[in-house]
């Protein structure tokens, strides 16, 4: 393995000299700047690059959805992934006001697809009522998935090839199957091998054959020294925060309701099952998990949980020609890649160049939502990004929600929209870390 270097790898993040603005004021035009027919003007400006960030005909978001992320092995036991992928797109549909047949396109994320059959997406875009007639694609970009796929609807509006799509992502992390890979050839002699296609293809790193995420969780907090008390305490406020928003309803305008079968008679599941039965108490108590002496616990890292999150996207004419109300203006995107045992580390890179692209100040960003796949990853990118915690997964994050990792990306998505509209807030960024030593970062300005 080779020696890891945890230095930052991108520059301090400047102010760029022009900033993309929107102003979405009824009728008001901008000095100096363009006004558009949409109802409501928007500026642009130019990045550090020198290139134009911004148009007159933005894609925005006219609805998000995602259901209540449930436990392993627990409220959608008995769903599959396009089951809760299908669940959340409708719930996006009606949300937005928007027919099914007006869907034009569907990009899905999903990470663990063995076993349900061919085309996840598409089976996912039939599920909610979305026409035959509508193609679907299923996205594999790891925990990053659900991101990619909405970032990929984002560039195919702007290039013209669709007027409406639907993006997002879907898990079940509990019906993934085990593998046999030699029983096509035949098991010819001696102790035969199940591989877990969770584990395989989900949760282990496939560069460096059989080692856990986790240990790498394990190195960057060694390299941070982030003590176990200062990752429990991260965990503990993450725990905190979601039981909060629960009891207080603040994910209920997020969450669609979704059925599922319990024995012979059916339950609706609405809310998200982990953190009502997580308890603050036990978190100190927990052993290791990856390593013996080790500091990252079950508690603070993501459980392995089942759910699903869909956006519904358009240029802003479209939602205007069709009545819509658009709810945020999907401002830009940006992937950043290292070595893949630096995955930890590299939200840190995509939120920067994300920034750097669309001309945003980091302090002038409301909220952030950084996917909790460990503590440390949210700790480390609050730490050289200068993110106070107090804008960061302001009603708690994976550490207590979980982590079905196809549709995470999606999710936090959905759930920044949601926090920004409830706090009455304007800008905000998501970003997730991806096997790989990948990260994606998303910016969102709500229309105000």
């Amino acid at each position: 393995m080779p020696a890891i270097s945890w230095k930052t790898r991108c520059s301090t993040v400047k102010s760029s000299a022009w900033m993309v603005h929107f102003a979405w004021q009824q009728n008001k035009a901008i000095p100096g700047k363009v006004e558009t027919g949409f109802p409501s003007g928007i500026a642009y400006g130019k990045n550090q690059r020198g290139t134009i960030m911004s148009n007159s005909d933005p894609i925005v978001i006219v609805g998000a959805s995602r259901t209540p992320m449930g436990g392993f092995q627990g409220d959608f036991a008995s769903a599959q992934a396009t089951d809760l992928g299908a669940a959340a797109i409708r719930g996006a549909l009606a949300g937005a006001g928007l027919a099914p047949e007006a869907v034009e396109d569907v990009y899905m994320g999903c990470v663990l697809p063995a076993g349900q059959g061919q085309a996840p997406a598409r089976q996912a875009s039939i599920k909610a009522g979305i026409p035959v007639s509508t193609g679907a694609t299923t996205i594999n970009k790891m925990c990053g998935s659900g991101m990619k796929a909405t970032m990929l609807a984002h560039d195919l509006l702007l290039a013209g090839s669709a007027n409406v799509i639907v993006s997002g992502g879907m898990e079940s992390m509990t019906n993934a199957p085990y593998l046999l890979p030699k029983a096509r050839g035949g098991y010819r002699m001696g102790h035969g091998q199940i591989l877990d296609h969770m584990f395989l293809d989900g949760l282990e790193d496939a560069y460096d054959k059989g080692r856990l995420m986790g240990t790498f969780a394990e190195d960057c907090a060694e390299a941070y020294q982030f003590t176990r008390e200062a990752q429990d305490e991260f965990a503990i406020a993450s725990l905190t925060r979601a039981q909060n928003a629960i009891k207080d309803g603040l994910f209920a305008a997020e969450i669609t309701p979704v059925t599922v079968k319990a024995g012979r008679s059916e339950v609706e599941v609405s809310i998200d099952e982990q953190p009502g039965k997580a308890k603050l108490d036990k978190i100190p108590t927990l052993r290791p998990a990856f390593r013996d002496g080790g500091t990252v616990t079950a508690a603070n890292s993501s459980s392995i949980s089942d759910g699903a999150a869909a956006l519904i996207l358009m240029r802003a004419s479209e939602a205007e020609k069709r009545g819509l109300t658009p709810r945020a203006v999907l401002v830009g995107h940006a992937t950043h890649a290292d070595k893949p045992n630096l995955y930890p580390t590299a939200p840190i890179g995509a939120i920067s160049k994300l920034s750097e692209k669309i001309g945003w100040n980091l302090s002038d960003v409301d909220l952030f939502e950084i996917n909790e796949a460990f503590a440390v990853v949210a700790m480390a990118a609050m730490r050289d990004l200068d993110l106070p915690h107090d804008k960061v997964n302001i009603h708690g994050g994976a550490c207590a929600l979980g982590h079905p990792i196809g549709a995470s990306g999606a999710r936090i998505l959905v759930t920044l929209l949601s926090a920004l509209e409830t706090h009455g807030l304007k800008r905000g960024v998501a970003g997730i870390c991806l096997g790989g030593g990948e990260a994606t970062a998303v910016g969102i300005e709500r229309i105000v």
